[in-house]
């Protein structure tokens, strides 16, 4: 007799989900281990404010690699490496379960190359937004700029499933405008920088990426152009 296969009641999270979760928990265990003394010695404390200072991304001096034309590369990958580190314990791990996910309901549909651009590519414009709509002081760090570009991802989805459906896609909205509506809330009662910024312009362009990214999105883009011409 042949055995039945076996089937697994949850999926599996995408490859790419795994290996950025990783990334950003293995870097928050060891800043965290760190700081209470257990790995590093007494200079690991110190750690996370290193990294800070090395890897997050900072508007004076991205403006003035802008005025200079000088692009270091110690300077320029600072557009991806501030999405790997946070300001605490607890930042990282709402990221995280962000990331998990939109991650798994994005890279379910779109390819792990198409799932990392849209993260990565979405952090870079959220930096870039960030440096060029303000004139910040305080540096910007942490995944949520890459995940909004998930969230981006997302909403493509649901927009274009709606439309299919003959129903209003403004709700495929629904997600990031309650998301921003809690970010205004936390910032006008307890303070805050307007990091939100770089969130926004993360999701713009993991919503506008999908346009190609997308399985036939491409090709979908292509033929919409030739009936308009």
């Amino acid at each position: 007799m042949s055995q039945p296969e076996h089937s697994h009641p949850i999926n599996p999270l995408p490859p790419v989900v795994v290996a950025l979760f990783l990334l950003i928990a293995g870097i928050e265990i060891v800043f965290t281990l760190g700081a209470q003394g257990v790995v590093g010695g007494p200079a690991a404390i110190g750690w996370r404010v290193s990294a800070l200072q090395r890897y997050a991304f900072a508007d004076e001096i991205f403006s003035w690699m802008l005025v200079n034309n000088i692009w270091p590369v110690e300077h320029v990958i600072r557009t991806v490496t501030y999405l790997f580190v946070h300001g605490s314990f607890t930042h990282a791990a709402f990221a995280s379960v962000m990331l998990l996910a939109l991650g798994k309901m994005v890279g379910e549909v779109f390819s792990g190359v198409a799932t990392l651009a849209i993260f990565v590519l979405s952090g870079i414009a959220g930096a870039l937004g960030y440096a060029l709509i303000l004139e910040a002081s305080q540096p910007l760090f942490g995944a949520f700029p890459g995940v909004y570009g998930l969230i981006g991802a997302f909403t493509f989805l649901l927009w274009t499933r709606l439309g299919q459906l003959g129903a209003n896609q403004a709700r495929a909205f629904t997600m990031i405008g309650f998301l921003l509506g809690i970010q205004l809330l936390f910032g006008l009662l307890f303070g805050g920088n307007k990091d939100w910024v770089a969130d926004v312009c993360g999701f713009a362009a993991g919503f506008l990426m999908s346009f190609v990214l997308a399985p036939g999105g491409w090709q979908h883009l292509v033929e919409k152009l030739r009936k308009r011409d």
